[in-house]
């Protein structure tokens, strides 16, 4: 009888945040490789640095900006993104972020908030344009790629794995396979286990990537914080990247929504509120 392959995980920090990837039939070098991809890509879509394709494009003041296709693809994905969720989950959200002081990574603190700085989201398609190869933001825009890069990199990088792998970006979660006895990853969200088979998991939440009153989670109708009623939403879905758009739009539209809205997009869903949390 030929040998079960082993269950291989690999662990690291990167995007800001804790990942993992899981495999079996995969060679741990390869785990590495996938790790090594992981932060190729995510030089090119961090605002925090200069030298990225994502900070070019921002601070190109209105120039057409050559991109690669992977940049590309994910600027197309959030446009998909504002469409699916009604214009809540919107990239064009980096005047908010600095004016809330999120200015650079947490681990290196906020700044001082400039909330008056803060104005309603402009609609996403009416300053980004994107061609083949190219990509263009109106004049005193900025976007910031956040939860739409993670999710569509979970979905990428389990997909190069192989086809019995699992990887986890900081909470963007991307399944593939039957996972280590057959019925799937498991996958723990909201105090529960599910197991995962060619899905994908998100949470949003105003919990985490808090300092003082604020919170990263952006009311594209205000620019400030998002208060909705609810903090957390756990969602599965077909991919990572819809999950994420989900969760997001979830959390964003509040309590009275969320629910029909997770039931028309999600496979599974559980809301959290500051009071007490409910599970579908």
């Amino acid at each position: 009888m030929p040998r079960n392959p082993a269950l291989e995980s690999h662990h690291f920090e990167a995007l800001g945040t804790s990942c993992s990837v899981f495999g079996f039939g995969i060679s741990p070098e390869r785990l590495i490789e996938g790790e090594a991809w992981v932060r190729r890509l995510g030089a090119r879509l961090t605002r925090f640095s200069p030298a990225s394709e994502l900070s070019k494009i921002n601070d190109a003041g209105g120039r057409w900006v050559a991109v690669s296709a992977d940049t590309e693809e994910v600027l197309r994905l959030s446009l998909r993104a504002f469409e699916m969720s009604g214009g809540l989950v919107n990239v064009a959200v980096l005047p908010s972020m600095l004016a809330i002081g999120y200015t650079r990574t947490l681990s290196d603190g906020a700044s001082p908030a400039i909330l008056g700085r803060a104005r309603p989201l402009p609609a996403l398609p009416s300053v980004l344009s994107v061609r083949r190869g190219g990509a263009r933001l109106e004049p005193g825009c900025g976007i910031d790629l956040g939860g739409i890069a993670k999710g569509w990199m979970a979905d990428r990088l389990r997909e190069r794995l192989g086809i019995n792998a699992l990887a986890n970006l900081g909470g963007d979660l991307s399944a593939g396979g039957p996972g280590p006895s057959g019925g799937g990853w498991p996958v723990g969200m909201a105090g529960t286990t599910v197991m995962l088979r060619d899905q994908g998991a998100a949470t949003s939440s105003v919990r985490r990537r808090r300092w003082a009153a604020l919170h990263h989670l952006i009311s594209p109708s205000t620019g400030l914080p998002a208060a909705t009623g609810l903090e957390e939403v756990s969602v599965v879905a077909h991919t990572g990247f819809d999950a994420e758009v989900i969760a997001k739009t979830a959390l964003l539209v509040g309590p009275d929504v969320a629910h029909a809205f997770c039931a028309t997009h999600a496979l599974a869903w559980w809301l959290s509120s500051t009071r007490d949390s409910a599970a579908a």
